[in-house]
C-alpha cells in the first residue's frame, strides 16, 4: 500500500522516481480503509531533505500510511521557506488534540547546547509529555532521542572529544526483537554527532538493541510508551554525510572526512550506501509493530498510561 502525503509536497517527485508508491490526499479520501496515522516532528534545518528521507522509509510498508508534518510553533525556521511551512506543516498546537499511531521526532544540529538552553525546549517538553497519552509508539532520532532520554529518565548526553562522523559497524544485540527482524548480526550505520549517551548512564527502562564498538549505543527500546531511541542517522541519504563534510569545509570548520564512507577515504570519490537496506528494515519493522499493536479505535491510544506513569 502507498504512503499518503499532502498534495504537491516536494518529496513526491523524488519518491515517485525511486519507485515508492504514493497516494495523494485527493485519492486517499476515497478509500474506505483506516490508514496508520504517523506524525513527523521535523526539527532539522533542511526540512525538505529530512521529510523526504523519512517518507521514503515509512512509505515502503505494504500498509497505507498517512504522514502529518509537524513543526515547533515557538521557533522560526530559517532554512525552509514560509510558503513550504504554511502549505505542508502544522504547528504542534494545531495537532495536539489528535491521536497518532506513530510519532517521529528528528534530530537537530544543537547537540552541544544544554537542553535547557534550546530556545524551544519548553514546547518540546510539552510535546514529549503529550506523546505519552496521544501516541501509540514514538520513534526518537539522534538529538531527539537524547532529548527524550533526558526528559523522561534524566539520562545525560556526554560531549565527545571529536565528532563521531562516518559509517560504522554495529552489532545486533537482540535478534529476537521484532524491531530487528531480518537484521544481520553485523551491519553498518551512518553516524554524525558530537555527543553520546553511555551505557552506564542508562536506567533499567531501556533494552539495548544495537551498539557499535567504535561509537557506542545506537538503538534502545523502552516498553512503556512503545518508544524507540536511535542515536545515529540510519535514515540518511547516500550523500548526506558528504554534504555535511563539504559544508563544514566551506565554513572553515575543523573537520576530517567521515570515516569508512568515501572509497579509499578520498572525498573526490562517490560514496557507497551500505546502510540503506537496514534502514528500510528498521522502519518497516517499526511500522509493522505499530500496525499489530495499535488500537483500531484511535481514541483508545494512550489510555491508561497517565495512571500507569503515576503509579495509580
Amino acid at each position: 500500500m502507498p504512503i499518503r502525503i499532502p498534495d504537491g509536497l516536494p518529496a513526491r517527485d523524488v519518491l515517485v522516481k525511486e519507485g515508492v508508491q504514493i497516494m495523494d490526499e485527493s485519492v486517499a479520501i476515497r478509500q474506505d480503509i483506516r490508514p496508520l496515522h504517523i506524525g513527523l516532528l521535523n526539527l532539522m534545518p533542511n526540512k525538505i531533505a529530512t521529510e523526504t528521507q523519512i517518507a521514503r522509509l515509512v512509505g515502503a510498508s505494504p500498509l497505507q500510511v498517512e504522514l502529518t508534518l509537524v513543526r515547533i510553533g515557538s521557533h522560526a525556521a530559517k532554512n525552509t521557506s514560509q510558503e513550504h511551512l504554511i502549505n505542508f506543516y502544522h504547528t504542534w498546537d494545531e495537532v495536539k488534540h489528535r491521536k497518532f499511531d506513530g510519532f517521529i521526532v528528528t534530530g537537530a544540529p544543537i547537540e552541544t547546547l544544554a537542553f535547557e538552553d534550546v530556545t524551544y525546549w519548553s514546547e518540546l517538553e510539552q510535546i514529549l509529555d503529550w506523546t505519552t497519552t496521544h501516541v501509540h509508539s514514538s520513534f526518537f532520532v539522534c538529538w531527539g532521542a537524547m532529548a527524550a532520554a533526558w526528559h523522561f529518565h534524566q539520562v545525560p548526553k556526554r560531549l565527545l572529544d571529536e565528532k563521531a562522523f562516518g559509517v560504522y559497524r554495529h552489532r545486533n544485540l537482540n535478534p529476537a526483537s521484532p524491531y530487528l527482524m531480518g537484521f544481520s548480526d553485523d551491519f553498518q550505520v551512518s553516524v554524525s554527532r558530537w555527543t553520546e549517551v553511555r551505557r552506564e548512564d542508562l536506567t533499567p527502562d531501556f533494552d539495548v538493541l544495537m551498539e557499535s564498538d567504535q561509537t557506542g549505543l545506537c538503538l534502545l527500546h523502552e516498553a512503556f510508551g512503545n518508544r524507540l531511541y536511535i542515536f545515529n542517522h540510519i535514515e540518511y541519504d547516500s550523500g548526506t554525510l558528504a554534504k555535511e563534510y563539504f559544508r563544514d569545509i566551506s565554513a572553515g570548520k575543523p573537520i576530517t572526512p567521515p570515516r569508512n564512507y568515501f572509497p579509499d577515504d578520498d572525498p573526490e570519490r562517490q560514496p557507497l550506501n551500505r546502510w540503506r537496506s537496514h534502514a528500510f528494515l528498521l522502519f518497516g519493522n517499526w511500522i509493522n509493530q505499530v500496525y499489530q499493536t495499535t488500537p483500531f479505535n484511535m481514541e483508545d491510544i494512550g489510555s491508561g498510561r497517565k495512571l500507569a506513569e503515576a503509579g495509580e
